[in-house]
């Protein structure tokens, strides 16, 4: 095993997955928003930046190679965890994520059932779309616990018609309320839109996956 800086920035990203869900359990809002905002896309930025260190400085390992796939489902798999948490089981938040879990879980049997040849199944442009895709759409739905939490504070002790006469421009509400406002609906929209576009994705590369390993699963293989 060797410890260079991209296989550390690999530990580091498989090490922030359970930290993701334990801030929620030792904080409470905004700090853990925050802190798993910060968490998630630093861990995603680290996603691209040890691969291409790795390759850059000639440093890649087989230690790295095994865990860098572990350390992007690890993140993933918590990330969804905790959506779903926080959004109390949404429909719209349920279903992609258990699609995306579905075809991660499947995908991993599939590859690890392969073995050797689990090699000839290379990623195609089409996955590295659906990891981005998913990246963001996670991203996006932490980030709305942060909109929430400082929308919840700017109308503390302000009636339903108050608030709409803030939304509508009548009377002047709390300064960046309405940013908070608007990026907290965004935040919620977009990202769920984004998880169901990242879903579509993941399962069509599922397919892909299975179809190419056909040949491999025949018996006279």
């Amino acid at each position: 095993m060797t410890w260079n800086i991209p296989n550390i920035l690999t530990v580091g990203r498989l090490l922030a997955a359970p930290a993701l869900a334990l801030v929620y359990i030792f904080f409470g809002a905004p700090y853990a928003d925050w802190a798993a905002v910060i968490l998630f896309a630093g861990a995603s930025a680290t996603d691209w930046l040890d691969g291409y260190l790795a390759r850059k400085w000639n440093q890649t390992s087989r230690f790295g190679a095994m865990l860098d796939p572990i350390a992007d489902k690890a993140m993933v798999i918590t990330a969804l965890f905790v959506l779903v948490a926080l959004f109390n089981f949404n429909f719209w938040i349920a279903v992609p994520a258990v699609a995306i879990l579905f075809r991660e879980v499947f995908v991993s049997g599939l590859r690890e059932f392969l073995g050797a040849q689990a090699g000839l199944l290379k990623v195609t442009k089409l996955a590295k779309w659906k990891t981005t895709v998913q990246m963001v759409a996670i991203a996006v739905l932490l980030s709305n616990g942060l909109f929430a939490h400082y929308v919840g504070m700017g109308t503390f002790g302000m009636d339903g018609q108050t608030f709409e006469d803030v939304l509508n421009g009548v009377v002047e509400g709390p300064s960046g309320l309405i940013f908070q406002y608007r990026g907290m609906i965004a935040s919620e929209q977009g990202g769920i839109l984004l998880l169901w576009i990242a879903a579509a994705l993941t399962l069509i590369t599922g397919w892909d996956y299975f179809r190419k390993s056909l040949p491999f699963l025949r018996d006279d293989a």
